[in-house]
């Protein structure tokens, strides 16, 4: 029976990542049908979907054992995704002459919480306060690194946040810098939940720079005095800023540099919207270790955290990484990891951003299922044998 052309197109690009190396056949077979059940436009997250969407010629039961007690090894995946994202973005960064981006934050794959008479629940789930939502939600916590150039980001790593455990979130950061082995000037963004002293430390000692947003309180010592950013700010006026441009926005900014808790020697701008009052309530506090940029360049440095925002929203609108219906702790980091792939496989096969590549992969699936049809019929292959492979019989 005829192969889909578009799985061949999955394939390849496993076969470049290094993946026939270590991975059997049917374990190459199963990341290929899984990977383009996640890219199809209707997906939902279920193992039903994964065998419906894919035309997976096995039993639905096959993908659930994929995910539980199959022993392939989701690391070493990972680990050569990994060394191609960092191939790929030091190359552009160096072809442009750009430093690489690295930002640092969490999300939360929302669950519905199981009742105490459940027993078979997901595991891992905990209450975990959103800052979007303003409220605890029931779910998965996860930090992501993600690695980028001015034009490109990719997911790097992750790390499910698990209180019991007892690790926090800046450890966890910390864990996945450690694993960054770059030859570029790097710059970690992040927001005002991140930059705690252990954490910049540690980005420090790998060379790294740290550009991040810091809460109001955060205390600054103007000669050699604490006083907290937003008392500090209340004496500055319009005159003692000056008016920088940032993509479409203008800000009021106020450069300070010199020691602040936790660090002896950075720059702190101090930023209002050009068009908005300049009290403590409209003012942005941003830390830049790196004391040779210019006010403009932190400020756009900055604005790169942003692809971090767009990755969150697009990979569970898509992808639907908090869609899982999988329960063991071990088969929702495969799902995790797999859904990573699927959205860097989308990257790679338009050269460009995500959203690009997943509207081409459709179009290409689109267009191989009518091929596929039409050499079934060309070969006299029965409609019912047809039906059948496609899943509508």
């Amino acid at each position: 029976m005829n192969r889909l052309a578009h799985h061949q197109g999955i394939h390849k690009f496993f076969t470049m990542l290094g993946l026939a190396l270590y991975f059997s056949k049917p374990v190459m077979k199963h990341l290929v049908h899984i990977v383009d059940a996640l890219t199809t436009k209707g997906f939902a997250g279920t193992l039903t979907d994964l065998h419906h969407w894919s035309f997976h010629p096995n039993h639905r039961t096959t993908l659930s054992h994929f995910f539980t007690k199959s022993p392939w090894d989701e690391e070493t995946l990972l680990r050569k995704l990994q060394q191609w994202m960092l191939r790929r973005v030091e190359r552009i960064a160096k072809q442009g002459n750009q430093p690489l981006f690295v930002s640092i934050d969490d999300t939360i794959c929302q669950k519905t919480k199981p009742s105490s008479q459940a027993t078979h629940v997901i595991q891992g789930c905990d209450w975990h306060y959103s800052h979007t939502e303003k409220k605890s939600i029931w779910g998965h916590s996860l930090v992501w690194l993600m690695v980028h150039t001015m034009t490109q980001a990719f997911p790097f790593a992750f790390r499910l946040y698990d209180k019991a455990a007892g690790k926090s979130k800046g450890k966890l950061a910390i864990e996945m810098l450690s694993s960054l082995d770059v030859h570029r000037p790097v710059y970690v963004l992040m927001d005002s939940w991140y930059p705690s002293q252990t954490l910049v430390e540690a980005c420090l000692k790998k060379g790294f720079h740290v550009i991040a947003m810091l809460k109001a309180n955060r205390l600054l010592y103007p000669k050699g005095i604490a006083v907290q950013v937003r008392e500090f700010a209340r004496y500055i006026e319009p005159k003692d800023t000056h008016l920088v441009t940032v993509g479409e926005e203008r800000y009021r900014v106020y450069r300070y540099e010199g020691s602040l808790k936790g660090l002896d020697d950075a720059v702190v701008l101090l930023a209002w919207k050009a068009d908005q009052p300049m009290t403590s309530e409209h003012l942005h506090c941003v830390l830049s270790t790196d004391r040779d940029l210019s006010d403009e360049e932190i400020l756009r440095y900055y604005a790169q955290r942003w692809s971090i925002e767009c990755f969150f929203r697009q990979v569970k609108d898509q992808l639907k990484l908090d869609g899982y219906r999988v329960r063991g702790r071990r088969a929702v980091k495969r799902y995790w990891i797999l859904v990573q792939l699927a959205y860097v496989y989308s990257m790679f096969e338009s050269n460009s951003d995500f959203s690009d590549g997943l509207d081409l992969l459709r179009k290409r699936k689109g267009h191989s299922l009518v091929e596929f049809i039409y050499r079934a019929a060309k070969q006299n292959i029965p409609i019912d044998t047809v039906k059948k492979q496609l899943h509508v019989a």
